[in-house]
């Protein structure tokens, strides 16, 4: 008796000239489409048979390659979240390989370039960061080991730079300023119409280089700030 998985990947082969043909095709158009749905409506909004019906698959395809929703949607965040934790890696490698070491906004710029060039890469890179900014309504502790796994390595090598950049701030200040720089650069990556609810459209539309030389800018001097806060 032949597998029916099978039997549906051939008739969907046969049937839709032009479609993948081949196991990475199939698994690029799956994550292709799940990104957008996901980016959409969530993890629980987000439903099987609509990724099924946008990559032109069988839904059993689906669970063929990822076994579960849940192992889909990791894979999905994982394979972008990637490339931006590599280029990260790979720009700050350039930084400390130069003669003179880094200043603090070359390594904040270096470290927000990524996800700025994703957003603006395409409608799948605007996807993913909008699925970035739906992570935190997610369940907590699953959401947190995602991102733990993605960005923390990368996150603690920039502290460490930062710390070296800034020798007369603590390291305990250094990091605990590097959650308000990814606090802020996210809400600006994500919640820019809100800047003209906030300033009745006196703003307009900011571009791309604007934003991110601005919130350099601005998380360059409070990240080089006196360390004097009070520990109590």
């Amino acid at each position: 008796m032949k597998d029916p998985i099978e039997t549906s990947k051939a008739k969907m082969v046969t049937r839709r000239p032009g479609r993948p043909s081949d196991d990475k095709d199939l698994r690029v158009s799956i994550l292709d489409s799940a990104e957008i749905i996901f980016s959409e409506h969530g993890f629980s909004g987000g439903r099987m048979r609509d990724i099924a019906t946008s990559a032109h698959v069988n839904q059993a395809l689906i669970n063929y390659y990822f076994q579960s929703k849940q192992h889909l949607f990791d894979q999905v965040f994982l394979r972008r979240g990637m490339q931006i934790t590599d280029r990260r890696e790979a720009l700050l490698d350039d930084l400390l390989g130069l003669d003179a070491p880094p200043s603090v906004s070359d390594l904040i710029r270096a470290y927000l370039t990524p996800q700025w060039d994703m957003k603006y890469s395409g409608a799948a890179g605007a996807a993913f960061v909008r699925l970035q900014a739906r992570l935190h309504a997610e369940p907590e502790e699953h959401a947190l080991r995602l991102r733990r796994e993605v960005y923390d390595q990368s996150a603690k090598r920039y502290i460490e730079a930062l710390c070296q950049a800034l020798p007369e701030i603590s390291e305990r200040t250094v990091g605990l300023r590097m959650a308000f720089l990814i606090g802020a650069y996210l809400f600006m990556l994500n919640d820019v119409d809100r800047l003209n609810d906030l300033t009745e459209n006196q703003i307009g539309r900011v571009r791309k280089s604007e934003m991110l030389e601005n919130l350099v800018i601005f998380l360059s001097t409070g990240m080089n700030a006196a360390d004097e806060a009070p520990m109590t």
